[in-house]
């Protein structure tokens, strides 16, 4: 009896209401097939979600529309579908042992009521009840669009389609740089491969961009792909005409321009803390003093300089000192002159800051320099309004500790809206990143996650996500992704378009 529909149920099971459904077909578009009809809606019927049986195969997550007494057709999506029998423990052991036994069952959706759209454009639920008995279809396209939102024409980030269906999805490119955005993900589930999809049409829009890229995945945005045959309407394209790459060591990243910073910059105790001396009076009354003279006989100048100064000096014993600034010397990222940030930010392009090769500690250093002159330059209007990704964001402002680069993490989630200055969280650690920065990110992108303490840290931080999407996102295959804000209505299943460029994120091959 799979597939039984509701008018054949015995009497019990509301053969009353279907008898209403005569009643109702002035409110049933007469375009709409009746081969579209997966089920009728019983037994007590609410305003937020409604129960149909199932006469027609239906998947969990798949779009519905019911027609409603004081309205249109009501956009409803199917959040989880089970099986009603009679089978009892006594008649699976008679099966069990080879006897016949009739099985009677049917097949019951619980359906989440979305809404429609009002006169004036407003997504809005029934004030009042549906109907026992009124006819539940498969959502058109047209509807779905509307009602989320989701129109052919509409300017964004093309970032794929909706789950079964041939409607494209496109996020709100100001909606993400203003309130910020969070791609979050296992490992190997697609997390850097879909952030370059965002990347790709972000540059398409010419926003301006810096991407803090610790393993060098994303220097593979200048070249483009090996793209198949699709449904998604996209080519292969690089993007190497708009990107710029720096790196601390372009020894190892050779496609990249050398990262420098300027020592004279750089304050005495800081430095200290850098190369692990003691902050007492002797060490930081040399520092100062050798900084002083170099910055008023010359202006610029390096460790070497810095370094020579402290060797002529005769007054006390800086043999440690300088032994620790010749190794701070050999990391090879200050000089006399640092990059200028008008070249690291230049309006409509796009920076990449590859660490790969970098140690942790020089890591922390470029990232935390970086991302405060960002928000001190933003604050000011002398670079134009941008968006700052964060691979690994984990590293940078964690949960638990404190990174040199926490706090400037927690004021530009906090504030950086206020001055244009957005910011890409991307991590496969959620539960390990500050809560207070992933919270602040109101554009979500989640891949598939199954970490009980990353579920957690999702669902906390996700407005919006019904348990039943929670729980799905342990099920996403490679290449879907739950989104959410964006200037979408709710949260939606994506199919994640293809990459126009190569992918710098994929694992190696260990054998052929």
């Amino acid at each position: 009896m799979d597939g039984i529909c509701l008018t054949e149920l015995e009497e019990k099971e509301a053969r009353s209401e279907v008898a209403m459904e005569g009643e109702q077909e002035d409110t049933v578009d007469k375009d709409t097939s009746s081969d579209e009809m997966i089920g009728i809606t019983y037994g007590d019927v609410g305003i937020t979600s409604l129960k149909c049986n199932v006469c027609k195969p239906v998947d969990k997550g798949e779009y519905v529309m019911v027609a409603h007494p004081t309205t249109e057709w009501v956009l409803g999506q199917i959040e989880s579908v089970e099986r009603k029998t009679n089978l009892s423990v006594e008649k699976a052991m008679e099966i069990s042992m080879g006897e016949e036994v009739d099985i009677e069952e049917t097949v019951i959706a619980n359906i989440k009521v979305i809404g429609f759209r009002d006169h004036r454009g407003l997504l809005k639920t029934p004030g009042n009840p549906f109907r026992a008995g009124e006819k539940v279809y498969l959502a058109e396209n047209g509807l779905i669009r509307d009602v989320l939102g989701l129109k052919k024409d509409e300017n964004g980030a093309f970032v794929g389609k909706l789950r079964g269906h041939d409607i494209e999805v496109k996020l709100n490119i100001n909606t993400i740089a203003q309130k910020h955005l969070s791609v979050l993900a296992k490992t190997g589930s697609g997390k850097s491969y879909t952030t370059g999809v965002i990347i790709e049409e972000m540059m398409k829009n010419e926003v301006t961009m810096v991407i803090l890229d610790p393993h060098g995945e994303y220097s593979s945005l200048a070249k483009a792909g090996k793209v198949p045959e699709n449904d998604f309407g996209v080519k292969a394209r690089g993007y190497g005409d708009i990107i710029t790459e720096f790196s601390p060591d372009p020894e190892i990243n050779p496609g990249a321009k050398p990262l420098k910073f300027s020592f004279r910059n750089m304050k005495p105790r800081k430095i200290l803390d850098m190369i692990g001396m003691n902050k007492t009076q002797t060490n930081v009354g040399a520092l100062e003093g050798a900084m002083s003279r170099l910055a008023a006989a010359k202006g610029f100048y390096s460790i070497s300089d810095v370094i020579r100064v402290l060797k002529e000096n005769e007054e006390g014993n800086a043999s440690s000192l300088i032994s620790a600034l010749d190794s701070l010397e050999s990391k090879r990222i200050f000089a006399a002159r640092g990059t200028r940030m008008d070249d690291i930010v230049r309006e409509g392009k796009t920076t990449i800051i590859t660490l790969k090769g970098t140690e942790p500690d020089v890591q922390a250093f470029v990232v935390d320099k970086l991302s405060t002159a960002l928000f001190e330059l933003r604050k000011r209007n002398k670079i134009p309004p941008m968006m700052m990704f964060a691979e690994e964001a984990h590293n940078f402002c964690p949960q638990r500790g404190k990174t040199e680069s926490s706090e400037i993490f927690q004021t530009i989630a906090s504030e950086g809206r206020k001055f244009g200055l957005g910011l890409g969280i991307i991590t496969q650690r959620p539960a390990k990143v500050d809560k207070n920065v992933l919270s602040q990110c109101n554009t979500q992108v989640i891949l598939k996650v199954t970490n009980p303490n990353d579920l957690k840290a999702i669902e906390s931080s996700v407005e919006g996500l019904s348990k039943e999407m929670a729980e799905e996102v342990q099920r996403l295959s490679i290449g879907e992704a739950i989104v959410s804000g964006g200037g979408l209505s709710e949260p939606l299943f994506l199919e994640v378009r293809p990459r126009e460029t190569q992918d710098g994120g994929s694992s190696i091959r260990v054998v052929g």
